[in-house]
């Protein structure tokens, strides 16, 4: 058993918070041990409570359509939340609930030593970046504590509001921009926020 299975085995058994009592199973995430991106959601939702997988529902089908923008695919990257066990009627995660599952996120983000960590959603960033404003930020890259982070919409958010569809489509496509800007070293240049105008005008970089 790897490092990373016994973190997700630890996960399985994990009754440190109260989303144990209902849970029908944990979903630790999956993905490669030596992802180069690492996408991080809020938590699971019916159908990822059902499979113990991440993303499987409406929501992760949208996923699928993102990545493919991006020219990845499901099998290249990692896909874990910030908690592990479904909230009751998907409800917010509380902070109990937050806490009781970072020590696996930061095992996780230790292990896998991501190039590239994507933010989906506010409950995500503010697990990196807790100051901050996913309408601000989204499709800025950050540099922070060590990690490269990308914050972006949660791919339900297209589903609950049709115009937030484009808006979320177009960071996706950036992606591979980002990442290149990753592998050459250079994402600590966006320490500072970058101006709407710039990101108007397509001056991301």
């Amino acid at each position: 058993m790897t490092e990373l299975e016994e973190v997700h085995r630890q996960v399985s058994t994990c009754r440190d918070c109260g989303l144990c009592e209902r849970r029908t199973h944990a979903v630790p995430g999956e993905g490669p041990e030596n992802a180069e991106i690492m996408f991080v959601g809020e938590g699971p939702g019916f159908n990822e409570d059902q499979q113990a997988r991440p993303f499987v529902g409406p929501a992760g089908r949208f996923l699928d359509e993102l990545l493919a923008l991006a020219g990845l695919r499901r099998e290249e990257v990692f896909i874990t939340n910030v908690i592990k066990c479904r909230p009751p009627e998907n409800r917010d995660p509380l902070p109990d609930e937050v806490e009781a599952c970072r020590k696996y996120l930061t095992r996780q983000i230790e292990l896998i030593r991501p190039g590239l960590i994507v933010t989906l959603g506010r409950f995500s960033l503010s697990w990196f970046l807790p100051k901050e404003s996913i309408g601000r930020v989204h499709g800025q890259p950050r540099a922070v504590g060590g990690l490269n982070i990308l914050p972006m919409y949660h791919p339900a958010a297209a589903l609950h509001a049709a115009n937030m569809r484009q808006v979320i489509q177009e960071d996706f496509r950036r992606l591979p921009e980002v990442l290149a800007r990753v592998r050459q070293g250079s994402v600590s240049t966006f320490r500072e926020p970058v101006s709407a105008d710039a990101v108007e005008q397509g001056r991301l970089f």
